[in-house]
């Protein structure tokens, strides 16, 4: 992913995007072409994932970057937290897909979503603007021109057309992206964050099928079922999170509190989940709602506003390349936190619980200076643009050669 925003900030968005969807189809389909050709190699079926994850890579850091060039900072927040539904409805519908092509042989559950997401890849080829100036452009009957940013293009208001040929754009370098006031702390952040939601994506339908709910073990398949609950806590979350940060201006307030909160609702869920159904569908709706409002809020808006933050002064382009980092640094909890599991499960879920908790402990801590500079800003109404203003007296804007 890393890799993927420094190109993303560099190449056509449109061709860009493509590229990953089509070639996340290819080694999609592959995976289900095993079942045909009767391939049971562990090795092809790992060389295959850790391809498609480089073609899954791309598309996080490109649509973040689009949406941000559409949408000024104001609105962001509860625009993109109505969009960001998209990944816990994904689960959803891949999951519903998956399972309803099972009955013709498990190869179709791969080959069926494959050949979904290459056909959306050509879509999204032949129909999607990247920006207001690419509409404009094909309207005028001009090249488009893809590659263009929010800092190339609109400079005074949302969907303005005039451009500055005093704006530099080029693409900010990796470095000097981590340098931008904020992108560190959230990209710690969401390490913790992504660590506590990817361990409930992989984990709740086997921990509900090991619980006792009610005074009895359910089914695999309802158990499957039932955690979808938290995906669907999710989209909600995240709607809600975008909506507060909009309304108090603070991106930072809203995720910590949201964190914050994670730590009593999973408590909750581990100590009265089992106690009965209705109780078990609450609480496991209040925790996703709690734990991925923050995790949509801080991949979405957050990137956006951090990738045009006013210390560029419009000089380069950083969308793709600060939602990579900061999405790519919660990849690694991603991917640590299920294998934690594993091991600590084995021991007790009591403890899984504990490290999950104290996982989002740190992620609220991490927020805890930005917090601190939006409560100021609240309080005493200094603004993010005085700041850069007064910086700007005293040191030269970020390098973006780095």
């Amino acid at each position: 992913m890393f890799v993927a925003g420094h190109l993303g900030d560099r190449l056509d968005l449109r061709t860009f995007l493509t590229i990953g969807m089509v070639g996340t189809g290819v080694c999609t389909a592959l995976f289900g072409v095993a079942f045909w050709a009767n391939i049971h190699a562990f090795y092809y079926f790992l060389a295959i994932q850790t391809l498609a994850g480089w073609f899954q890579s791309i598309g996080w850091p490109c649509v973040v970057a689009v949406l941000g060039n559409w949408f000024d900072k104001k609105r962001r927040g509860v625009i993109m937290g109505i969009w960001s539904a998209h990944t816990s409805l994904g689960n959803i519908i891949g999951t519903l897909i998956a399972t309803g092509l099972l009955k013709f042989g498990w190869g179709w559950s791969f080959v069926g979503p494959a050949l979904l997401i290459t056909f959306l890849g050509i879509v999204v080829y032949l129909f999607l603007p990247v920006n207001p100036v690419a509409v404009e452009s094909e309207r005028d009957g001009t090249e488009v021109d893809s590659t263009m940013r929010l800092g190339d293009t609109i400079t005074e208001s949302f969907l303005s057309s005039r451009t500055s040929t005093g704006f530099d754009r080029r693409a900010v370098g990796f470095l000097a992206a981590w340098k931008i006031p904020g992108v560190a702390p959230f990209a710690f952040c969401l390490f913790f964050t992504k660590l506590v939601s990817y361990t409930f994506l992989y984990w709740l339908p086997f921990y509900v099928s090991q619980t006792e709910i009610g005074g009895e073990h359910l089914s695999q398949e309802t158990s499957g079922n039932l955690s979808t609950l938290f995906d669907v806590g999710g989209v909600v979350g995240g709607i809600l999170a975008g909506y507060f940060s909009d309304q108090l201006d603070g991106r930072a307030i809203t995720a910590g509190g949201f964190i914050y909160l994670t730590i009593p609702a999973l408590f909750l869920y581990r100590i009265y989940g089992h106690v009965s159904m209705t109780i078990n569908i609450i609480l496991m709706f209040v925790a996703g709602l709690f734990v991925n409002g923050p995790y949509a809020l801080i991949t979405t808006a957050v990137a956006a506003d951090l990738g045009t933050h006013k210390s560029l002064k419009g000089n380069a382009r950083a969308l793709a390349t600060v939602t990579a980092i900061i999405d790519g640094t919660g990849s690694v909890g991603a991917a640590i936190g299920p294998v934690l599991t594993g091991y600590i499960a084995a021991i007790s879920w009591d403890a899984v619980f504990y490290m999950l908790m104290t996982a989002a402990l740190i992620s609220g801590l991490l927020l805890t200076t930005l917090i601190i500079e939006e409560v100021k800003t609240l309080l005493y109404g200094s603004s993010e643009e005085d700041e850069v203003a007064a910086a700007s007296t005293s040191r030269p804007p970020i390098d973006v050669l780095i």
